[in-house]
């Protein structure tokens, strides 16, 4: 990890507490770590060290005024595969352009954090639900939990700078509003 970012700072969208309990309750069960973060969609991490918090704030305030607030939804659940066998389970976040327009102005204001950039087909908005082991455990997992799963709607108005202690879960070290939604 170079000095210049961290992963104890990210910047992330949360969903309205209002919304968590039932992807709270599939985290609970299926995702190793649900006590370290809240949900969220990733949207910069790792980030600037936290000694660059207000510096972040200035930077990220007025990209983010320009990027109008929308609906967002949490209605389909996916995968990423990794080595081994080894899936991670997600929401998929709509409408993906909002999402990605999102992003975009982030990078814009911090352009040297661009990890969740660098995979084959660049940024992919997700929510994390759970880690699975093996391919039928994967299917099995994600037709027991779209059994139950209702579409989630919320606004997104804002995103958040997270921070966290060593040992600590992330908490909100600032919100940062986008624009008034069309």
């Amino acid at each position: 990890m170079t000095p210049d970012r961290s992963h104890r700072t990210a910047v992330v969208a949360i969903p309205p507490e209002a919304v968590w309990e039932p992807i709270q309750a599939i985290r609970r069960r299926h995702d190793r770590h649900a006590a370290r973060w809240m949900p969220h969609v990733t949207l910069l991490y790792p980030f600037w060290p936290e000694e660059r918090l207000a510096e972040a704030v200035a930077a990220l305030a007025p990209a983010l005024a320009a990027v109008p607030a929308f609906d967002a939804e949490l209605a389909t659940l996916r995968w990423f595969e990794h080595r081994d066998q080894h899936f991670t389970l997600w929401l998929a976040p709509e409408p993906e352009a909002a999402w990605k327009a999102v992003h975009a102005a982030l990078l814009a204001a911090a352009p040297d954090c661009d990890a969740t950039a660098r995979f084959a087909h660049g940024f992919t908005p997700h929510l994390s639900v759970g880690q699975v082991l093996g391919a039928a455990r994967r299917d099995a997992l994600i037709a027991e939990i779209a059994a139950g799963w209702a579409p989630l709607r919320f606004p997104l108005v804002e995103v958040a700078l997270l921070r966290r202690d060593p040992d600590g879960p992330f908490t909100v070290a600032a919100r940062l509003r986008l624009a008034p939604g069309a």
